[in-house]
């Protein structure tokens, strides 16, 4: 039976020393279409909260130079939002923690002024003046107005096992967790977006909602992720399938282990699973990420005892963003972490069968979910 619903995965994590030293965010994808054209257009939505043992009465932006001088460290919920393609942005609106009123258990909600999130709704606004985002670097953003409420069906999970279990999380041994209780989830609803109304509809929103939090982020980052897929093989569109990499270079204990990723593939109902902390698989890695002028490639070849998974995966720059954190300790080392919706690739799934490998399918993706960076030298 596959079901790896966890959502007390996916409750409020900053508790102990995570609360003087930590962040959580709940990341929602998913793609509307343009109530008058029918056009496509990917927006993400994410409730990031950081440091709230450090909180005051205000929000503290760790990047403000009087907060740096100080040596104070950042504490506030930041709700972001935006969108990508020509047009991408992000938006930032930050509100202190006594305005948060937080349900920390499992299921998790999480409101501040018109913001809310939990397992099955988001709601919110945000509305920065091209004036305002001038005169505050500190928030980090665009300027732009969105508004947004949808109500969210988390259909398949991906559960990183071991690694995020509550052991491995009381004990603080990551720097960074990871769990997609939504990794294929149907999103419903409405988004205003700079004056234009978008509808978000559970066949064509292609969602996706997952979980991160920790002490840190890891550098090299990376994450993909589809549901949008069509079999080469029939050519039907895959109704029951979503694949999910993610990861980089987990610290454990303080130690970086080197280039990790976890992955999976859910063909139709058969799960593949590339998880590197599941020792009995033997997972084996191959990455790499390369930059065009116009364009950014992924290259991931994952293999365990049964299968083998090679994926390739191209975003057009000019329809990204470099996603913008800063981490728990004040310092923003991620400058140019690449950030896209609407990647475009191909996934080759092989099973091993007498010592030779055997096509299942060659599946072509879009609608990608993408992201990859290192922190700046």
């Amino acid at each position: 039976m596959f079901n790896h619903h966890d959502i007390t995965r996916n409750a409020y994590m900053l508790h102990g020393p995570l609360a003087h030293h930590g962040y959580d965010w709940w990341w929602h994808s998913f793609t509307a279409q343009d109530t008058e054209t029918g056009e496509d257009k990917p927006f993400f939505i994410e409730f990031f909260v950081c440091n709230p043992a450090l909180k005051e009465d205000a929000p503290v932006l760790g990047q403000l130079p009087a907060n740096k001088a100080a040596g104070k460290r950042p504490s506030y919920l930041m709700v972001k939002a935006g969108t990508w393609g020509e047009d991408h942005c992000q938006l930032h609106r930050f509100f202190a923690w006594k305005d948060v009123q937080l349900h920390g258990d499992a299921p998790y909600r999480i409101e501040a002024g018109d913001c809310l999130a939990c397992e099955t709704a988001l709601q919110g606004s945000i509305n920065i003046t091209p004036e305002e985002a001038a005169a505050h670097p500190e928030w980090m953003c665009d300027a732009g107005e969105m508004s947004w409420d949808l109500a969210v069906d988390k259909q398949i999970a991906f559960n990183v096992g071991y690694g995020a279990s509550k052991p491995l999380r009381d004990a603080e041994a990551f720097a960074m967790y990871w769990h997609a209780e939504g990794m294929k989830s149907a999103y419903n609803g409405t988004i205003t977006f700079n004056g234009r109304k978008y509808t978000v509809t559970p066949e064509k929103s292609y969602g996706y909602a997952d979980k991160n939090w920790g002490r840190d982020f890891t550098s090299p980052w990376v994450w993909l992720s589809s549901n949008c897929l069509k079999s080469k093989k029939t050519g039907e569109q895959l109704q029951n399938s979503v694949f999910d990499i993610g990861g980089g270079r987990p610290k454990i204990y303080f130690v970086p282990l080197d280039r990790r990723l976890l992955g999976v593939f859910y063909y139709e109902g058969q799960e593949y699973d590339f998880n590197f902390s599941k020792l009995h698989l033997m997972v084996k890695t191959e990455f790499s990420f390369e930059e065009t002028d116009e364009v950014v490639i992924w290259h991931v070849r994952q293999e365990n005892i049964h299968a083998v998974m090679e994926t390739e995966v191209h975003c057009l720059k000019k329809d990204m963003l470099f996603v913008n954190y800063e981490a728990p300790d004040g310092s923003k080392r991620h400058n140019r972490l690449w950030n896209g919706g609407n990647g475009f690739g191909t996934v080759k799934l092989y099973e091993k069968r007498n010592g030779q490998l055997e096509l299942v399918d060659e599946i072509e993706a879009t609608h990608i979910g993408c992201e990859y960076g290192e922190y700046a030298e």
